[in-house]
């Protein structure tokens, strides 16, 4: 509190002390600012209540005796403080409950402000006479326990104030969590939840309706502050992200009000929070509607979620209000109570004649000498105070039986077995406020509605509110509707219950739940990725890898596929890949098995053929001996290509490899002999050459069977070493297969493999280049040099080609190689022959063959 606070209520408590002890009259300065309420009783509980809502100027000297009246009229709290009277009255005709005592009361109004409530209150514990004598002036305060305040603010400053003196405060409406610090305010109490579970219950809302981008505007008061501060923490983690965070100043200066508005007006948050009381919220609310904010969705706390005159200037603007309120239920016998209220029930108390007189615009005596004439007040009045907002006044009744129950459980002591030192039991003629407070801590006893209270370690009461939904009749007029409720005790999966089929949502959405989000919601098969700069609810939506999937809307991560799974093409689930390989079911491995087939079919063509013509002048002067050899070797290269065809196994892996090496070895060792065949034959014509008798037949065959075992002693090196083997790789479209092959195990085996091959295909063409213009009807070297240039262009192009085919088409590259090289061999070399053994036999004679 401020040093002139304390100063007051020195002056306030210590002044009549100092003046008892000079033995002079003792004066008490009376700070109840509208009037009050008294009824006599063996013990008097006293009552703070907002009657009217607007406090006169305050006197900040604290010098002179408050005169102005208080304003506007609050008919809820009026209805507030007759559940106190009918509630206590109640009690009193209890013959269970406190048969021998009577309870009395001594109600204050403090008109909604934190200088009129701390007046109200210091005059309720100091007396409420005017003037004492002095031996009153130094006797404890007769009021042992106050029932209020209703405002979270003015309830800190009051329970600051009276906590000093240890009296206790059972407040029905100040909602605030700063008020369950037990340090800073060990004498507080109250039936109304905490503001901790009203921010809760928010933030359930919020998540279960999926809205995560949501403006909220709070009060620039305790409770607006401290609730602020603790939904945010509540949303925190929560996916919830706040478009904005906007202060109702308690200046209303209506510029700040426009700014505000703009600022919901613009953002494509379509739900808002409103963490104020109901005067802060009222302005707020009444700048919207002149505006015609009609597109938002409002979620209102406690403090103005059943304000039922907000409803006669709103008009269809705040329908759809989903609003958190505090749980009421009918008290039995209340509502009748408060349609007997007669005028004949207050003929001499001030505060009640105010009421009536300023809230219905009569008066209870007809004064001529007043400006306008005004009605005379007649019962019809209760029919509004009926019709007035009904939440808060369980809270009260509760309030009220907490104090009688504690102050029976303090006639039931006995003695010797109390509480207090010495087994001592506590005193009742008077009460005192210490001894009060500790049984009003474990008090414990059910309603005649069946609801269980206690006040926890805080002096808290367990979280229980109602879900209202402001709905427009078919008569037109707003009506607060029931649509869930939150019960803390009921457990974390069951405190939370809300029936979305019969809430009708503000901003036009009608039975629709609305959309309030920063970013539409990330699809399957995709992950949020969040925009730079903005909070975690502003997000891209980013297609998962291939291999990863999200199986779930607005994922923050993708999922790597397990092993031998892949994605399929949405990105949301895994699918095993499939298992490919080079087949024979496969068009290629069908076409490539076909194309082998027939070339080794055609080499057997041409085998029978030269064997069936092997007397005949040709194919004796081709030397038909390496021509058999030759188109044997051949006939093995086409057959190879079948066995890189089919489910790669160890042992196929080993013989592709290998029979492919020593097959094209054979092969070219043939050719190459024919050529130097060639070119020996031409230079032994000459006249002393000798040159022949070095390539006879043995010689021939020597060599061929020399290259041959140069490929033979690499091939077992390979396998020996480092062998082919199957490997599974990903490959094919997107990854989503398993590519079954033959790896090469050693690249330097299979690159000297290769590389012999090329070297003698080499040397065959370099020969047979040399050898190209011998006479034409015996240049078998110009057909050599053809296919040996089909050899070399084929197995050069096969390089990249090789290196850059994914999958399977990497065997098929390999295979098509073979085949190429092997046709161009066979076509380039045998075709000519076949074409005049064949279809012209009349050339194929000596004469013929011995011409130039």
């Amino acid at each position: 509190m401020s040093v002139n606070t304390w100063l007051w209520v020195l002056e306030l408590l210590a002044g009549p002390i100092w003046v008892c002890s000079l033995g002079l009259p003792c004066t008490l300065q009376s700070r109840s600012i509208s009037g009050s309420l008294y009824k006599e009783g063996d013990v008097i509980i006293g009552g703070l209540f907002p009657i009217h809502s607007e406090a006169p100027e305050p006197d900040h000297t604290f010098t002179q005796r408050q005169e102005g009246r208080c304003r506007s009229v609050n008919l809820r709290s009026y209805r507030w403080l007759q559940t106190m009277t009918f509630t206590l009255e109640k009690i009193n005709r209890d013959p269970t409950l406190l048969p021998n005592l009577t309870l009395g009361y001594l109600a204050a109004d403090t008109c909604l402000s934190e200088g009129s409530t701390l007046s109200a209150a210091l005059s309720l514990v100091t007396g409420q006479k005017e003037v004492v004598s002095g031996e009153q002036c130094t006797k404890a305060p007769n009021v042992p326990v106050i029932i209020g305040d209703a405002r979270s603010s003015a309830s800190v400053v009051v329970a600051d104030t009276v906590g000093v003196f240890g009296i206790p405060m059972v407040s029905y409406y100040a909602s605030c969590a700063c008020l369950s610090d037990r340090k800073r305010f060990p004498t507080f109490l109250r039936t109304v939840p905490s503001n901790s579970f009203q921010t809760k219950v928010i933030a359930r809302l919020l998540h279960q309706m999926g809205w995560s981008w949501v403006g909220v505007i709070y009060g620039d008061d305790a409770y607006g502050e401290s609730s602020m501060q603790l939904l945010m923490n509540e949303l925190e983690g929560s996916g919830v992200c706040m478009s904005y965070l906007e202060v109702i100043p308690k200046s209303h200066t209506p510029s700040k009000i426009r700014q505000i508005v703009e600022t919901i007006q613009s953002s494509k948050a379509q739900v808002v929070v409103i963490i104020a009381i109901s005067s802060d919220t009222e302005v707020l609310l009444r700048e919207v509607v002149r505006r015609n904010v009609t597109d938002k969705q409002w979620i209102a706390t406690t403090s103005w979620s059943t304000a039922g005159y907000y409803t006669a200037w709103s008009g269809i603007s705040l329908s759809g209000v989903i609003g958190i309120a505090i749980r009421s239920l009918e008290i039995q016998g209340l509502s009748s109570y408060l349609t007997k209220l007669s005028i004949e029930n207050y003929p001499t108390e001030e505060l009640e004649q105010k009421v009536w007189e300023e809230a219905f615009g009569c008066r209870f005596v007809m004064d001529n000498q007043s400006g306008l004439p005004r009605p005379q007040c007649t019962n019809l009045e209760n029919d509004r105070i009926q019709a007035a907002e009904f939440d808060g006044m369980y809270n009260v009744y509760k309030a009220v039986y907490a104090v009688a129950h504690a102050i029976q459980d303090m006639l039931d002591c006995q003695p010797g077995k109390g509480p207090f030192k010495n087994g001592e039991c506590p005193e009742i003629k008077p009460v005192r406020p210490e001894q009060l407070l500790h049984y009003l801590k474990a008090v414990n006893f059910t309603t005649s509605m069946g609801e269980i209270v206690y006040f926890d370690n805080n002096g808290d009461p367990t979280g229980s509110y109602d879900i209202v939904n402001w709905q427009i009749t078919s008569e037109g007029k707003v009506e607060f509707v029931k649509v869930g409720n939150f019960n803390s005790s009921s457990g974390p999966d069951q405190d939370f219950q809300l029936d979305v089929q019969n809430v009708i949502w503000g901003g036009g959405w009608g039975n629709k739940v609305p959309v309030s989000v920063c970013s539409e919601s990330c699809p399957l098969g995709t992950r949020k990725a969040v925009q730079k700069g903005k909070p975690v609810c502003c997000f891209d939506c980013i297609p998962c890898a291939a291999g990863e999937i999200s199986n779930a809307t607005d994922s923050t991560e993708c999922i790597k596929c397990p092993q031998r799974f892949w994605s399929n093409t949405d990105r949301t689930e895994c699918v095993p890949m499939l298992v490919e390989f080079l087949s024979f079911q496969d068009d290629m491995g069908i076409t490539l098995s076909v194309l082998s087939v027939a070339g080794a079919a055609l080499t057997g063509t041409v085998l029978a053929a030269f064997f069936h013509h092997r007397d005949t002048p040709l194919v004796r002067a081709n030397n038909s001996e390496l021509s058999f050899l030759l188109l044997l070797s051949l006939k093995l290269c086409f057959l190879c290509a079948l066995a890189f065809i089919g489910q790669p196994a160890p042992w196929s892996c080993m013989l592709r490899h290998t029979l492919f090496g020593i097959s094209f070895v054979v092969c070219l060792a043939c050719v190459l002999s024919k050529t130097v065949v060639v070119l020996v034959a031409f230079r032994a014509t000459l006249p002393g050459s000798n040159l022949m008798r070095y390539f006879g037949p043995v010689q021939q065959r020597a060599g061929i069977f020399f290259c041959t075992l140069v490929q033979v002693g690499i091939c077992v090196l390979w396998v020996v070493l480092a062998p082919p083997l199957p490997t599974e790789t990903a490959g094919g479209e997107l990854g989503a297969r398993v590519v079954l092959l033959c790896a090469v195990g050693s690249v330097v085996g299979f690159s000297l493999v290769l590389g012999y091959i090329g070297l003698l295909a080499a040397v065959c063409f370099l020969l047979a280049f040399l050898a190209r213009k011998l006479p034409d009807n015996f240049n078998e070297a110009k057909f050599i040099t053809f296919s040996m240039l089909i050899f070399c262009a084929v197995w050069i192009a096969f390089v990249p080609a090789y290196v850059s085919s994914p999958g399977k088409y990497t065997v098929a590259v390999e295979v098509f190689a073979i085949l190429a090289s092997s046709y161009g061999l066979l076509l380039c070399i045998f075709a000519p022959k076949c074409y005049i053994i064949l279809l012209r036999p009349e050339r194929n004679t000596k004469k013929n063959m011995m011409a130039k």
